[in-house]
């Protein structure tokens, strides 16, 4: 099979998307500062980090395939909650979003012929949590390398009471957004 694009992402979930679309893709990840700037808004902060990580993946490719990168941050009352530092910070933050409305932001940068970018933004509410959930939550190992310390396609959806938007988007890749980038870069889906 003919590899389509190049992937900057080394997010297993990613590629698990892209595959259900049956996109053919090699992978190239970029290491990127993902620190937001002072007083960057999140949905400037998932565009800003989405379009870098797919301009630096070019810059170190001189790729002749278009490149998909994407970021995806859980913002609570425009808190922008990364991955976790430790323990503490992924206590911290499901304590946070415990009972809650959240946003997710999914930003997607496709550089190719030209250079177009998407965003999806999906509200999620989240249960009351017991402190025994979300401790037996930590020790599954899940929330460690999630965007708000948890995952929705994962034991992590046992929180979630409600989603208004875009179930891949908050995995991380909306698909929706993706494949309509993809169509317009002329790349073929469903073969």
């Amino acid at each position: 099979m003919t590899v389509q694009i190049i992937l900057a992402s080394a997010s297993p979930r990613r590629k698990e998307l892209l595959d259900q679309i049956k996109v053919v893709y090699r992978v190239h990840p970029v290491d990127l500062d993902e620190t937001p700037l002072p007083n960057e808004a999140p949905l400037e902060y998932v565009q800003r980090l989405a379009a870098e990580k797919s301009a630096a993946c070019i810059a170190q490719l001189g790729a002749d395939l278009p490149v998909l990168a994407a970021d995806t941050a859980v913002v609570l009352d425009d808190l922008i909650m990364g991955k976790p530092k430790d323990r503490d910070d992924a206590f911290t933050m499901l304590r946070q979003l415990s009972g809650k409305m959240h946003r997710v932001y999914s930003a997607i940068s496709l550089r190719g012929k030209e250079h177009g970018q998407a965003v999806s933004i999906t509200e999620v509410t989240f249960r009351q949590l017991t402190e025994w959930e979300i401790e037996a939550y930590w020790q599954s190992g899940e929330p460690v390398d999630k965007a708000g310390s948890y995952a929705i396609q994962g034991l992590g959806g046992v929180f979630v009471a409600s989603i208004n938007g875009s179930f891949s988007g908050v995995v991380g890749l909306p698909l929706f957004e993706t494949s309509e980038l993809l169509s317009r870069q002329g790349i073929e889906l469903f073969k």
